[in-house]
């Protein structure tokens, strides 16, 4: 077998449609990270979860002709899981709506270090009141947060993910942590010195 180590997402994904070990390699890259993402924006079992990266991978196979190479391979197949992970919840009639406790911590830890307040709070008991905030947010402002706080995508990626324009990323992310702040200061969960 061929080391792929080397090469970049991009140089696999265009030798992938003729050499079925450099796909294997990109699968081997991305198949822990976008069942993490998945398990992050869903309710889904595992089983769920597993069936949901499948179709992921058989879709980025399918579709490796399609490549844009403008885009990064990273953002392309962010957007191919988040578009599988919405239309297997459409199928279900559910958006899902859950944060799993497990990336909680993260996510809170990401967003309080932007938004300059761990000093501030009480993390445990400040996560359950933040899981019931998030869970209020439109899915447009969630999604922004989730890629960039929990996934760490940069502006750019989160645009090419969502098809949005950079700036439309960055208003969301900005309404949606004031949205979190207000929520937030509105409950009192702040401690004030």
């Amino acid at each position: 077998m061929t080391d792929y180590s080397a090469d970049t997402d991009e140089s696999l994904a265009l030798r992938s449609t003729t050499d079925h070990d450099a796909f294997g390699a990109l699968v081997g890259r991305y198949e822990q990270k976008l069942y993490r993402y998945v398990r992050r924006i869903t309710d889904a079992s595992h089983e769920e979860c597993e069936d949901i990266l499948q179709e992921i991978f058989l879709k980025t196979y399918r579709y490796l002709h399609n490549f844009d190479d403008s885009l990064s391979f990273s953002s392309w197949i962010y957007r191919i899981a988040h578009n599988e992970t919405i239309s297997h919840f459409r199928k279900r009639s559910v958006r899902p709506q859950t944060i799993r406790e497990e990336d909680g911590t993260l996510y809170l830890q990401n967003i309080e270090a932007d938004m300059d307040i761990a000093a501030e709070i009480d993390t445990k008991a400040l996560q359950q009141q933040i899981q019931k905030i998030l869970d209020t947010l439109g899915p447009k402002y969630k999604d922004v947060l989730l890629l960039r706080y929990l996934e760490e995508k940069n502006y750019q990626e989160i645009s090419d993910i969502l098809k949005i324009p950079v700036k439309t990323v960055g208003t969301r992310i900005n309404r949606a942590k004031k949205q979190l702040h207000q929520s937030i200061t509105e409950q009192g969960l702040f401690i004030t010195p």
